[in-house]
């Protein structure tokens, strides 16, 4: 599978058949499950070679302010006990380990995610917006690091090969700010609410984490309308 997201004429045999667009926030855990759920559909999809992954940009909260403790932020916002907190933390660790992964929530940071997209929409124009997509969302699930860090977000795409001098230059500055309002836009478009939220060839959508069989059926759809 290819998961370049930069234009280019590509040799006729490589041409994707199915685009898969999908709109993801990296500190969203639900996200990392639904991707590694993808993943596996594509695993066992006989024509993976012929599918292209684009990482498309999308704040859960473009408002956020300061760094605030995700049991905390989530006690704030739902109004539950800290019991009622574990148990959630707890339930969504639980479903992401049958995928993998392993989670940490409660040394995870929630952040304005606004630096670490644009950051990744740079990435995604040197071929590596894959990369740093997975890495980023590692960084904050797994490791606790805090994503609106310069020092941190500069230490993560150096890990997956980007530039140092230039991730310093796009963290400190505010490129790559009106590709993220763009992806931001498309998503309301297409009337997506929340994330992950994935599109097959720009005709079928299949919203949240959803299971394998579900990714799976979806790409022979997008498949076979294609060829």
């Amino acid at each position: 599978m290819t998961t370049s997201t930069t234009g280019g004429r590509a040799d006729a045999a490589a041409t994707p058949l199915v685009r898969i667009d999908v709109w993801s926030d990296v500190i969203c855990p639900w996200c990392y499950i639904g991707k590694r759920r993808l993943h596996t559909a594509l695993e066992q999809f006989p024509y993976a070679d012929r599918v292209e992954v684009r990482w498309r940009s999308f704040q859960l909260d473009p408002t956020h302010g300061e760094p605030l403790p995700v049991p905390e932020m989530l006690a704030r916002r739902t109004g539950a006990s800290p019991a009622q907190v574990r148990a959630m933390t707890q339930r969504v660790s639980e479903l992401a380990a049958a995928e993998g992964l392993t989670y940490a929530l409660d040394r995870a940071v929630a952040v304005n995610t606004l630096d670490a997209h644009r950051l990744n929409q740079f990435a995604s124009a040197h071929g590596l917006g894959g990369p740093l997509h997975e890495r980023l969302m590692r960084a904050h699930l797994a490791e606790g690091a805090v994503l609106d860090d310069p020092q941190t977000l500069v230490r993560l795409a150096v890990e997956v090969g980007l530039d140092r001098a230039d991730a310093e230059q796009v963290v400190h500055g505010d490129g790559y700010a009106a590709e993220v309002d763009a992806d931001a836009r498309a998503a309301r478009r297409l009337g997506a609410t929340g994330v992950p939220f994935f599109v097959l060839n720009d005709r079928w959508g299949v919203s949240g984490a959803q299971p394998v069989e579900t990714f799976a059926s979806a790409l022979r759809t997008a498949h076979s309308a294609a060829v």
